[in-house]
């Protein structure tokens, strides 16, 4: 069977992810100058946590944004905020099933010292058109997120303004923050300044005319070393013949974007089913060469056993890749139907090691009796690249994992940060009965220590 895991999460208030990465913007922090993290939208130097929510009593119609301020141990705080289409400032109104801010996005736009947030409405009805879409950037200050300011729609009049997904980064290097954003199966790249007036800079407009591919997600970073980011586009292909879903590069550059090669991540023979890739993707550089490369999710694979595709990053973009599942040599288990292993990912250095490694969450994973009890992997980076050997597992049966075996969907959501600042990447997990956090040390992932977290903390964590 398959469980509707993300329909479960939004119906609780745990936000519905977005399958971008979140490019952080690196630069000098506060005022006048752009924000050192950019999902610090109080601009006092810590990254901040950003989820979709109903509201703090549920009572919310059309959802918002509930933010929990970091703290300078490097963890959530106390302190949140709630943000929705009735609060001053932000354009349209608090309606039923509109979806404000189910999917995310951060980059300091104005250059102000305080990270920005762009958010979807899927559900907005706009004008005579019915759950239409919008996007909103939701503006940063020195006591969080306040206003907003519409981006605008390009595209012909009717079709859908709903975005998919969405993506920051300086694509072509001139110092503003872009935004990308999937709407109607084509990804749309706003060029900055985006400010408190409007979007200023050109649209241009992906799209693989005749390829029968269809854009479902975006993943920003930088792969090569010219220093813009890039964007790597994930779609749907269908034919009479197949369906399959393919990662589609597209270099950044100082007066166009470069649409370059793509990589085949499945594919299904027949017409019927479904291709999309519905799980996580993140840049990170795994064999410390100084090039990003692309990890990707593709949960559907095999009947829902699930895979994780590594392209590798190079000068000329990414080359040489790796798939890796649970029969991989190194990781622990066997593939089964719905273990969805590659749901999510997340990417860091657990181990100070000066290699990023990868935690791989398999929410479908059956343990005992329990057919969603979930698990998550852990590789590691190495100067070969991302390897099984070594890897680690974690499930609620792990000795020094508080809590036993139940039907929770263990690793639904998976996010490695170091909030401890102690040089080592920690892991945070999410589950259904106890979301908590494992410690990065020098070998590795620790259960020693691990605490309990704020279900909806690990889903406002932006990569």
């Amino acid at each position: 069977m398959k469980r509707p895991f993300r329909t479960a999460l939004a119906a609780t208030t745990v936000a519905a992810l977005t399958g971008g990465l979140l490019t952080i913007v690196t630069a000098a922090p506060a005022s006048a100058a752009p924000a050192k993290y950019a999902d610090d939208f109080n601009g006092d130097g810590h990254r901040d946590y950003a989820a979709f929510s109903y509201g703090p009593d549920g009572a919310n119609k059309g959802g918002g944004i509930l933010v929990t301020f970091g703290t300078a141990d490097g963890g959530p705080g106390t302190r949140t905020q709630f943000i929705d289409q009735a609060s001053a400032g932000v354009p349209g109104a608090d309606e039923t099933d509109d979806f404000f801010g189910a999917v995310r996005a951060a980059a300091d736009f104005d250059k102000d010292g305080y990270g920005d947030l762009v958010v979807s409405a899927d559900g907005e009805n706009v004008g005579k058109y019915k759950n239409n879409g919008t996007v909103t950037v939701l503006w940063g200050g020195a006591k969080g997120l306040s206003g907003g300011t519409t981006v605008p729609f390009k595209g012909p009049k009717g079709v859908s303004g709903r975005a998919a997904d969405l993506a920051t980064g300086d694509f072509n290097g001139d110092g503003n923050q872009d935004l990308a954003l999937v709407r109607d199966h084509k990804t749309y790249v706003y060029r900055g300044a985006i400010t408190r007036s409007g979007v200023k800079g050109a649209v241009t407009v992906l799209d693989r005319d005749g390829a029968g591919f269809y854009s479902t997600a975006l993943i920003s970073g930088k792969v090569d070393k010219d220093g813009k980011t890039d964007l790597v586009v994930i779609g749907d292909v269908v034919t009479d013949k197949y369906i399959a879903s393919d990662a589609w590069f597209v270099k950044g550059g100082r007066t166009k974007l470069y649409p370059g090669k793509t990589l085949r991540l499945e594919r299904k023979n027949g017409n019927g089913g479904e291709a999309y890739r519905g799980g996580d993707g993140v840049i990170a550089d795994f064999d410390k060469d100084g090039y990003g490369d692309i990890a990707i999710g593709t949960p559907l694979y095999d009947r829902h056993k699930g895979r994780v595709t590594i392209w590798y990053g190079a000068a000329t973009g990414p080359s040489e890749s790796a798939r890796f599942t649970q029969a991989t040599k190194g990781v622990k288990d066997t593939p089964e139907a719905y273990d969805s292993f590659g749901d999510s990912v997340s990417a860091g250095d657990v181990d100070g090691d000066g290699y990023r490694d990868l935690a791989i969450g398999a929410y479908g994973e059956k343990l005992g009796t329990q057919p969603y009890a979930g698990a998550v992997h852990v590789l590691f980076g190495s100067k070969s690249g991302l390897t099984g050997t070594g890897s680690q597992w974690f499930a609620r049966d792990t000795p020094g994992v508080p809590g036993g075996l139940e039907d929770e969907s263990f690793g639904g959501v998976v996010r490695v940060r170091d909030t401890n600042r102690d040089g080592k990447a920690d892991l945070y997990i999410s589950a259904n009965y106890g979301s908590l956090v494992l410690r990065g040390s020098t070998k590795g992932i620790t259960t020693t220590g691990a605490q309990p977290v704020n279900g909806d903390i690990i889903p406002g964590m932006l990569q």
